[in-house]
């Protein structure tokens, strides 16, 4: 573990400086920040901004990325891509399931991810009995992490239903399937195995509001204690609109913010399709939109309201969701061109303290994710964890720029991964854009494909 980085230039969270020595305590904490002193000794670097958190994931889908792309008999929806994805979880056991968060983590810790949310619903057996370890599949998920070194915020899922209005569910959702003690003893298993861990915390994620109803969200809100964040999927399709109107009157985000008190520990997922008033509710509330822009148009669900929401000061944060794509890059960059999109203009998702556009999409990206992942996380600044990403600022896209200028051009000049070193905690886990256990990592991820292949 690193005591003691020192970088030629370093994104603090009061803005920009040069010559900065950071000292990191036993525990991975930063103690103390000194900007213009000269490198005396620890590992020195030449450009350093902080990790970035990934609010959102399914880590199963990864090892199913890039089969829905085959077109059907009708029109494709997000629909029918959830038959594919169904289908694919028929066979994933708990040393599969290992393998493929190994190797998505890894995926995300060299391109800049600091932290993975892991939105996890498969919590029983392939013929829906419960595993002797009711948090089986969560822990599997804890334990890549713990292995390949990135931070974690457990979110086990909650899901009893099918559909609105207490609807029974599908026999392939048999494997999400929870009643509130069911599930806080999931939630405390994983609180249990977390306790201590700075790297790790841990909140819950009703699925989405066809998957629970009021009184069973309740109860489980209700007997937990210490509660990192609370997440769930919302208004991501218009359908799910049109099906929640058609069962209460009711858009999606309208009941919630009628029936719970949504504050700063909920993170909405997607909310793609609101209203002005939804809009301007969820952005006074302080929770935080958790946008999945490569998903999101992967499965063609639509556009976030994000020039209303971002002029109402709106927080947010990024996911890689069902890992299409693994690069904070490329979701920092569609979400800004899918508002460029629409409005016909450049430079659309600024601030009237930042007119960089892609330093705006990363401040934001930061102080988001870190609320909801309820760490303290994605800042340069003391008592927050030495969670940082060293830029190749020798590569052509980067040479010769600085400041804000560096970040614009990291978001906007191409696709090349220039993340050369990634620190969690104190620990250099990416070195030149290697991990230490890549090879095996790789090796049993495609041992795992394999054996899903038959």
């Amino acid at each position: 573990m690193t005591n003691k980085i020192w970088a030629s230039a370093a994104l603090l969270s009061d803005g920009w400086a040069d010559s900065v020595e950071i000292n990191i305590d036993t525990s991975g904490d930063i103690t103390g920040i000194t900007a213009d002193i000269p490198y005396s000794d620890g590992d020195k670097v030449e450009l350093l901004i902080p990790a970035i958190p990934n609010v959102h994931s399914h880590a199963h889908q990864r090892a199913m990325a890039g089969l829905g792309e085959r077109a059907g008999d009708t029109a494709d929806s997000f629909w029918t891509w959830r038959k594919v994805m169904y289908h694919y979880l028929e066979r994933i056991e708990p040393e599969h399931l290992f393998h493929i968060a190994s190797q998505l983590y890894l995926e995300m810790l060299k391109s800049g991810y600091s932290c993975v949310g892991e939105f996890q619903y498969l919590h029983h057996n392939l013929d829906g009995s419960a595993y002797q370890e009711r948090a089986e599949m969560s822990l599997q998920c804890l334990q890549a992490a713990r292995y390949v070194g990135i931070g974690f915020t457990a979110l086990p899922v909650l899901y009893q239903y099918g559909g609105f209005g207490s609807t029974a569910a599908l026999d392939g959702q048999k494997r999400f399937l929870n009643d509130a003690d069911e599930f806080v003893e999931i939630v405390g298993n994983l609180q249990s195995a977390t306790q201590g861990d700075s790297n790790c915390s841990v909140g819950i994620a009703p699925h989405s509001l066809r998957a629970v109803n009021r009184d069973l969200l309740a109860d489980v809100i209700a007997s937990l204690d210490g509660l990192a964040a609370i997440h769930l999927h919302v208004a991501e399709q218009t359908r799910e609109v049109d099906d929640c109107v058609a069962w209460c009157g009711l858009r999606p985000v309208e009941w919630l913010f009628e029936n719970f008190d949504v504050d700063q520990r909920w993170c909405l997922i997607h909310a793609t399709h609101m209203n002005e008033q939804e809009t301007s509710a969820m952005a006074a509330s302080g929770c935080v939109a958790g946008l999945c822009p490569t998903t999101e148009a992967n499965l063609g669900d639509g556009f976030f309201n994000a020039r209303e929401y971002f002029a109402q000061q709106g927080l947010w944060a990024i996911g890689s969701d069902s890992h299409i794509s693994i690069d904070p890059v490329e979701e920092l960059r569609w979400l800004e061109y899918g508002m460029r999109l629409q409005a016909r203009g450049r430079n659309v998702l600024v601030s009237p303290t930042t007119v960089n556009t892609g330093r705006n999409l990363l401040d934001g990206a930061l102080a988001g994710g870190t609320q909801a992942c309820g760490r303290s996380i994605g800042r340069i600044a003391s008592g927050y964890r030495a969670d940082f990403v060293v830029l190749d600022s020798d590569h052509p896209r980067l040479y010769g720029r600085r400041g804000d200028d560096l970040i614009d051009s990291w978001i906007f000049s191409g696709n090349s991964n220039l993340v050369r070193d990634v620190y969690i905690g104190g620990n250099k886990l990416i070195e030149q854009g290697r991990h230490v256990d890549e090879s095996n990592i790789a090796r049993n991820y495609r041992s795992t494909l394999d054996q899903l292949a038959n």
